[in-house]
């Protein structure tokens, strides 16, 4: 380039003085004009044939040139060469990743930031019956109208997926999975999990029919060991023995069938709608006065911290047992001598409720599983404690009919913190009939 550049000013420089020897020649200015008008219309020409070459749609060879102008036009044609493989490359790369995402079962839709669809693969025309002619650039939510998916999206908390029916086949259940990602923008999943949906009604049914079925035999079999346990002479001690262990194994099952058919009917309804004002402080003083009696051998102090102005809208049943687990929880897993505080307050992002102890607390990596089905960070405290396994999961399945979470924290050796977080809608507003 430098090369060309001193040529073109080396020729600059003999036109000039060819120029002035006509010029001196003749003496007249006018060869001098000349050669320098020359010089700027030749360059003009040049200057309009770029032009005209940039601004042509199709690939044409550039114009024949001598000189810089010849040497721009050679490497402007190189970098239109790169820039072509650059795009062809880019190009490519981008068709392999539409045929990736096309040969996915799961549906991928993309939406900006005001909710417009820009993209979605083939299974999304099959799940969700996305049209590209018609749905390119239409709000998500005209062509998926369920109020859950609208409210999901709204909200924008999408720590949990979304399972409703699809928008195609109302028999179709679909998981929604929503990740966010540039400036606003959102990349959708969806799934279809109608087998594990059946799967899990299956279970459902098979474990609340289940429980059902046992209610009416461990009745029969509990009432004869009270009977047994009422007429054996105090000198057959074996035996009373024998009749002791199996009237509590007895009673452990009948906890057991209880809560596996709570927790069915938990799951089995749909979310709580109950619009009860719950006097909270009253109910948890009652479960104090009931977790003091539980094991007064402990000697624990279990301290209140709730006003007695504390309401609640929710199911009052529902509230007292996931309530009850927690504090029985306490108390059972805080040796002798400890404390156990059960707090109430509320702020400007709603309710909480949450029972600490300094008991003998729980391995962190376990906290993730503790709401999970019969699932014990320490097998052997089952004998200890004597509990279902599924207390925990209770909790979980109430709060989540109240629009509430719980948030566990805790540490071997110093103790646990179990705290419910009820959302501002859950605080009683206006005059409501009072639940004791």
């Amino acid at each position: 380039m430098k090369s060309s550049l001193a040529k073109e000013v080396n020729r600059i420089i003999v036109l000039i003085a060819l120029s002035l020897v006509a010029a001196l020649a003749i003496q007249n200015i006018w060869p001098l004009v000349v050669g320098l008008l020359g010089y700027i219309v030749w360059s003009t020409r040049q200057l309009f044939a770029l032009y005209t070459w940039l601004i042509r749609e199709e690939h044409t060879e550039p114009p024949d040139s001598v000189g810089l102008w010849g040497e721009f036009y050679t490497r402007l044609e190189h970098l239109f060469q790169q820039e072509r493989r650059a795009q062809e490359n880019l190009q490519g790369i981008i068709l392999r990743a539409q045929q990736s995402v096309n040969a996915l079962e799961d549906a991928v839709v993309l939406i900006d930031s005001h909710g417009y669809l820009e993209y979605w693969n083939h299974a999304a025309h099959r799940l969700m019956g996305l049209n590209e002619e018609k749905d390119l650039g239409q709000p998500l939510t005209n062509l998926i109208r369920h109020p859950r998916f609208t409210e999901y999206l709204s909200r924008g908390d999408f720590r949990e997926p979304l399972e409703i029916p699809g928008p195609v086949d109302d028999n179709r259940i679909l998981q929604f999975r929503i990740t966010e990602f540039g400036v606003g923008d959102q990349l959708i999943l969806a799934r279809d999990v109608t087998r594990l949906h059946h799967l899990e009604e299956m279970r459902k049914d098979f474990v609340a029919n289940v429980s059902h079925e046992l209610k009416t035999p461990l009745t029969v079999l509990k009432g004869y060991l009270e009977t047994l346990q009422d007429t054996v002479p105090e000198e057959q001690a074996r035996l009373r023995r024998a009749l002791s262990q199996m009237a509590s194994q007895s009673q452990r099952m009948e906890a057991l069938v209880h809560d596996l058919l709570l927790l069915s009917r938990l799951e089995s309804t749909n979310t709580d709608n109950t619009h009860q004002a719950v006097t909270v402080h009253g109910m948890l003083k009652r479960m104090r006065e009931s977790a003091l009696a539980l094991a007064p051998d402990k000697h624990h102090e279990i301290v209140l911290e709730v006003p007695e102005t504390a309401r609640l809208v929710a199911n009052p049943a529902e509230l007292e047992s996931a309530f009850g687990n927690l504090i029985t929880n306490a108390v059972k897993y805080t040796p002798e001598g400890g404390h156990i505080l059960i707090r109430w307050w509320q702020d400007d992002k709603g309710a909480h409720f949450s029972v600490s102890d300094d008991g003998i607390g729980i391995d962190p990596k376990h906290i993730p599983r503790l709401t999970e089905r019969f699932y014990r960070p320490d097998t052997s405290r089952v004998t200890q404690t004597g509990g279902t396994g599924l207390g925990l999961a209770i909790v979980k399945h109430v709060l989540i009919r109240h629009g509430a979470r719980l948030e566990i924290r805790s540490e071997l050796g110093k103790g646990s913190v179990f705290t419910c977080h009820f959302p501002q809608e859950r605080l009683v507003s206006k005059p409501t009939a009072l639940a004791q």
